[in-house]
């Protein structure tokens, strides 16, 4: 048990990591808490006041192995691999190496339903969350979302739900994740430097129903040949979704309508038009959510209203403002091709688009062949511009419309507005993380929405 264990070493002063260390010290364990970075660093994010006062020690930079004497449990943030040698040397001492997912579950005393997948995660999350509160008092909403699972886990309780958002990151250190209500949306190429193949990635997307049993459920996307594979080797009930195919069981579309079928009867939710969120993915996203949301006992009738209300996340084609008569979108979350594909196929054509960033190093053509269809200008930005454009001019694209703006997200801006004339559309959709400008996908997107709105305003940015 992880909340028996009396000298307990964290690896990452994050978000995740400094929950577990003070519910932890609170617990009566001997906490130390480390982090590669400098303090000076992590402190313009993270005020560490409160820890070291309830007496969490903090060991910052080189971490060297004698860091593990003594100690009972390593406890790994999402961001740290178990590849790190400070991990592996641990599991060399016998030292038991888990994650803040597992120390989550085992405080919980209420269900988890988790959803994980490549694309479409924290929108799925969000709603679920929202589906689940029409039938829960007590509702937690966690995980990779950017709230701590282990905080939510605790101020649920009994008698409640916890919707959980689960990376590939957050099962690599878990053993006995174990949610009644499992969702994978898709896998695509992602993470590929983290976990060094697409066969380990998709295994560790699969771990989250590993320990599973016959009593729970698996919700898995159909129209995703990866995720339909999984079938074979899930425990708990199988229940596909798909808006491409109609199901003899499970949730789909059918005359335009969301339905599920289950156990001979059907239930009808709302039609494609009326659906809150719009675009292909996104009627996904619905479909796996209000899934989940059935196997925990919310009726459809209770669906029906927050399906047509809940108008999506920050920073996932988020609508922002017009200029001169054109949209901007805020598009920042697409941190990977897979998910800007997406967002180029809401919109049909004319598109200015703004892409670029931290590169992936993933295969670009699919990418660069929707480019060429559907926009009409090509704004870079970041490290990866160089490679994005010789992939685009591979694609076809004219040469004449690919701009360039450096590492300036004012500049990449600027630049749409002056190509951009109704009924053309500005989307910041990058296909790329974002570290080699921002501290992460939302300070993108931040930053993206204060430069539109304050040119909006006439003012400067």
């Amino acid at each position: 048990m992880i909340t028996e264990k009396k000298n307990v070493l964290i690896i990452g002063a994050g978000i995740s990591g400094m929950a577990a260390a003070g519910i932890l010290c609170k617990r009566g364990a001997n906490v130390t808490l480390s982090d590669t970075k400098s303090e000076a660093e992590l402190s313009k994010k993270f005020d560490f006041a409160a820890l070291k006062s309830a007496g969490v020690k903090f060991v910052f930079g080189r971490q060297e192995e004698s860091l593990l004497d003594g100690v009972d449990l390593l406890l790994l943030s999402p961001v740290v691999p178990v590849a790190v040698p400070i991990a592996q040397a641990a599991i060399k001492r016998g030292i038991y190496v888990t994650n803040e997912v597992e120390f989550a579950a085992e405080l919980a005393k209420s269900p988890f339903v988790a959803v994980t997948g490549t694309n479409g995660k924290t929108t799925t999350v969000t709603l679920l969350g929202k589906l689940l509160e029409t039938s829960f008092a007590k509702v937690g909403v966690g995980g990779n979302i950017g709230v701590p699972l282990c905080e939510e886990a605790l101020r649920v309780g009994e008698n409640g739900v916890i919707a959980a958002e689960i990376s590939s990151y957050q099962m690599e250190a878990a053993h006995n994740f174990h949610p009644h209500v499992s969702a994978i949306l898709n896998v695509t190429p992602d993470h590929i430097k983290r976990h060094g193949s697409m066969d380990v990635y998709q295994a560790m997307k699969e771990r989250i129903f590993a320990a599973e049993t016959a009593d729970d459920f698996v919700i898995l996307n159909y129209d995703d040949t990866r995720t339909r594979e999984m079938a074979k080797r899930a425990k708990g009930q199988v229940c596909f979704f798909s808006r491409r195919t109609n199901l003899k069981e499970g949730a789909f579309v059918e005359d335009n309508c969301l339905v599920i079928k289950w156990q001979g009867a059907e239930h009808k939710l709302v039609t494609i038009d009326e659906l809150g969120i719009k675009g292909g993915h996104n009627v996904e996203n619905a479909l796996a959510a209000a899934a989940c949301a059935f196997f925990m006992g919310v009726s459809a009738a209770a669906m029906v209203p927050v399906l047509r209300s809940f108008k999506g996340v920050e920073h996932r084609i988020e609508f922002v403002t017009e200029i001169n008569g054109v949209p901007f979108y805020n598009d920042s979350k697409a941190t990977n091709t897979d998910s800007a594909i997406k967002a180029l196929e809401t919109f049909p054509e004319h598109i200015i688009l703004i892409a670029g960033g931290d590169d992936k190093g993933t295969d670009l053509q699919e990418f660069m062949t929707l480019v060429k269809e559907r926009v009409d200008e090509l704004v870079l930005v970041g490290a990866a511009a160089a490679r994005f454009r010789e992939g685009a001019l591979t694609a076809g694209f004219d040469a004449a419309h690919i701009h360039e703006a450096g590492y300036s997200m004012e500049k990449a801006v600027e630049l749409s507005r002056k190509l951009a004339a109704p009924p053309q559309i500005v989307l910041l959709s990058p296909a790329c993380a974002s570290f080699d400008m921002y501290d992460g996908f939302e300070e993108r997107g931040h930053d993206f929405k204060r430069i539109v709105t304050n040119m909006a305003e006439g003012k400067a940015s």
